[in-house]
């Protein structure tokens, strides 16, 4: 790779910056491949278990605070942003109807994480025509990388006390992505201010309490964990807390007061499939496997399965309005082959019954009354 004087390294990096603006990405830093500052806000947080079952997070702890070990060579990591809040897709009324399903409103299109790196590839493509010999290598949270520390590094935004990145312009609903590249790129000066204050709507709307402390999530209480990285039985006491979020939670982001500047995406891509943004529990209920896959093809809700899908709405129509059509539904599954999906099921059917309880009572209080 010949040698490139500082000037043209920064007018690489401007451009670098455009290229990336024509890609898709709303937003693009450079930054050194170093995250050895949070040694001891990670360690702390692996110590006190809150990476619940997500093991994989144990590993390669060396590589995820040196990115040079990952990526042997690397210089720089170039983090871009890209918007994902689809139009129209009405969150807060969708929560409120407990008979509709809620998705998390990342995964109602399609897999950003095949289309972020398709992107960041074409990135390094476009640098690899100006610098011969190039080396790199993009990554979408497909590695042991700390993206969201880097992101700050890069002057991306902040991260906010539910451990989101947040920026002043454009809230928190967007996805982040690297691509670390053998090259050095002037970086960009760290966003280090902080413009949370004394809010802590985040956390106080958090239906798990699963925030013990500001900017420290316990995964095993957040309903995202709960819903996707959770394999076994969801814990009896979260959930009531559930509410109808079958595949991920957005609570702490939606009643954040900077997603009021969070902008529609422009990519049609993660526009809601299969009008995921509006489906009744017992439609979804209803897919058996074939459709399942067929519904979900190029989707990160593959990532739950079958019987993880079945598992949360399950738990989603034990906390819905009921009705005939509700308890019908559950008990065509009560023999189904999977002692989860039956477990799940089991306590819907006996939830909507300690619901329906009081409503039995009264109107036998009101029947006797009008005996008399």
């Amino acid at each position: 790779m010949p040698d490139l004087t500082e000037q043209q390294l920064q007018q690489l990096a401007d451009q670098i910056k455009a290229w990336a603006a024509e890609l898709g990405f709303q937003q693009c830093g450079i930054t050194q491949p170093d995250t050895r500052a949070e040694t001891d806000h990670l360690q702390q947080w692996l110590d006190a278990g809150y990476q619940g079952e997500m093991d994989y997070l144990n590993n390669h702890l060396d590589k995820r605070l040196d990115p040079t070990l990952l990526v042997p060579g690397t210089e720089r990591i170039i983090c871009v942003r890209m918007d994902y809040l689809p139009p129209d897709s009405a969150p807060l009324d969708n929560l409120r109807d407990g008979d509709q399903a809620y998705v998390a409103r990342y995964t109602l299109g399609r897999d950003y994480h095949k289309l972020m790196r398709k992107r960041l590839t074409q990135l390094g493509k476009q640098i690899e025509q100006q610098v011969e010999n190039l080396g790199y290598r993009a990554f979408v949270d497909s590695a042991p990388i700390l993206e969201r520390p880097l992101a700050r590094q890069a002057g991306i935004g902040w991260i906010g006390k539910h451990s989101l990145v947040l920026n002043r312009d454009a809230g928190s609903l967007f996805f982040l992505g690297e691509l670390f590249v053998d090259l050095p790129l002037p970086v960009d000066p760290p966003y280090d201010e902080e413009h949370c204050g004394r809010c802590t709507a985040c956390m106080d709307v958090c239906p798990t309490n699963a925030f013990p402390q500001p900017y420290v999530l316990d995964g095993r209480r957040c309903i995202s964990y709960l819903t996707i990285e959770l394999k076994g039985s969801i814990p009896e006491e979260l959930r009531p807390l559930m509410g109808n979020r079958i595949f991920g939670c957005d609570d702490c982001q939606l009643i954040c007061p900077w997603n009021r500047f969070a902008h529609i995406t422009a990519e049609p891509d993660f526009h809601p499939r299969q009008r995921l943004d509006r489906r009744r529990l017992v439609e979804l209920f209803d897919w058996d496997e074939a459709t399942f896959l067929k519904n979900t093809e190029g989707s990160a809700i593959r990532r739950t399965g079958h019987i993880g899908w079945l598992r949360n709405i399950a738990v989603a129509l034990g906390n819905s309005r009921g009705g005939a059509e509700v308890e019908q539904a559950l008990r065509a599954r009560l023999e189904h082959p999977s002692a989860i999906v039956r477990e799940h099921v089991q306590w819907a059917l006996a939830q909507l019954d300690r619901a329906a309880e009081p409503v039995k009572l009264l109107t036998h209080r009101r029947g006797a009354k009008l005996k008399f």
